[in-house]
């Protein structure tokens, strides 16, 4: 079974991270991602660590599933080898600076009037336009503009960032989204058109019940740490060796857990009876919990809490993750050879479609130039002219 998106041409230009996961969920799918990163050192995180063997581990997470041409983005004839790549291409993504593509005479309307089925992908900091629309944008900026830092962390903490960087990839997401939308959409009107999103906006776009609360209620969310804002018990508590993760979401629930514990005068007392109640009482409610359940530990509760119906689950460490016994059942690492590195172990596409017959992961992140000819090639360019583009400085060919 061919993949979803095979024959799919991706031209990226994108660079850093949200662009690059965009282009990587597609690679991962299928298509032809064609990495066009600049002479002489390529793309910027390439220069990011920490290194395996002076290879950037930031490069080797969002660049699977890919090809790399090297290319003199400052060369004239480098832009007018990137117009005639456009417009072989289905798709193309970058996230410059809003007028970057513009002044490299790339644009939108310029590359729709060659190619009219490009789909043309951007992802900014803050949109193309509005009051924000010229200023750089890096992950945690928006993150903080988004309300989200505001109901991550502790009242003693004060605002937090998240431990990934997740608006760039939720922007990644969003635009991979909206790529795929706009390929169904092809094949009906036969026309491309522009996708695009913002960090900005793929933040606010992930508010969910916090923005719903506002909007409807007026309530401005708080931070609440490691506890639910609107259900109770369900968030961290404490067991004899430390903390754990456990719910108990509805009322039935609720009572099969005071059983277990022994809590039997809380079950269906006034004050805890339902969730609303619970949420009233809710410092009372953890520290009758957290007293139940510092008698064992958390291996032993989260087998009694799941094999009573109730979600619970150990708080892990990467490493952790990684030897976790349904983690490995699910195949959320493959291994897959690298030209420098040999066996490079990488996170596997989370989803499942009976396509990836093989795993995920069929190409390591590339080494910088690796595809340059073999891509030039299959745009359409002849050797001759190749070779006089590699000749002339504007493109390199990885040599290894």
């Amino acid at each position: 079974m061919s993949l979803p998106l095979a024959g799919v041409r991706v031209l990226d230009l994108s660079r850093a991270l949200a662009g690059p996961f965009c282009t990587m969920i597609l690679g991962d799918l299928g298509a032809d991602v064609v990495k066009v990163e600049p002479l002489p050192d390529g793309e910027m995180i390439r220069g990011w660590g920490p290194f395996d063997e002076g290879i950037s581990t930031y490069f080797l997470s969002v660049n699977r599933n890919k090809r790399s041409l090297a290319l003199n983005f400052r060369d004239p004839q480098g832009l007018q080898t990137l117009r005639q790549m456009a417009q072989h291409a289905d798709v193309l993504v970058e996230n410059f600076k809003p007028g970057t593509m513009e002044e490299m005479g790339l644009s939108y309307e310029t590359l729709k009037q060659e190619n009219p089925g490009l789909i043309y992908a951007n992802v900014t900091g803050f949109g193309r336009d509005g009051p924000y629309g010229d200023r750089p944008g890096l992950d945690q900026i928006a993150l903080g503009m988004s309300g989200l830092m505001s109901v991550t962390g502790t009242e003693e903490s004060g605002p937090m960032r998240m431990g990934v960087p997740i608006g760039d990839m939720l922007a990644g997401m969003w635009t991979a989204l909206g790529v795929q939308a706009a390929i169904i959409q092809r094949h009906a009107t036969k026309q491309g058109q522009r996708v695009e999103t913002s960090l900005l906006a793929g933040l606010v776009g992930m508010l969910c019940l916090q923005g719903q609360r506002y909007l409807s209620l007026g309530e401005v969310p708080r931070s609440v740490g490691n506890e639910h804002p609107s259900i109770c018990p369900y968030g961290l508590f404490h067991a004899k060796d430390g903390p754990f993760n456990m719910a108990a979401p509805t009322d039935p629930m609720w009572r099969k857990l005071c059983e277990m514990l022994g809590l039997h005068d809380m079950a269906e007392h006034p004050d805890f009876r339902d969730n609303t109640a619970r949420m009233k009482n809710k410092p009372e409610v953890h520290h009758r919990l957290n007293e139940a359940f510092a008698r064992h530990t958390r291996a032993e509760w989260t087998t009694q809490l799941a094999q009573l119906g109730l979600p619970a689950g150990p708080i892990y460490n990467i490493a952790e993750v990684f030897a976790d016994p349904q983690v490995q059942h699910l195949k959320l690492e493959e291994t897959v050879q690298h030209p420098v590195l040999g066996a490079l172990r990488q996170l596997a596409n989370p989803i499942r479609i009976d396509a990836f017959t093989d795993g995920s992961v069929r190409q390591p992140p590339p080494i910088l130039g690796q595809h340059t000819e073999a891509a030039l090639r299959d745009y359409g360019f002849p050797n001759d002219v190749i070779a006089k583009l590699r000749d002339g400085g504007v493109v390199k060919q990885d040599e290894r």
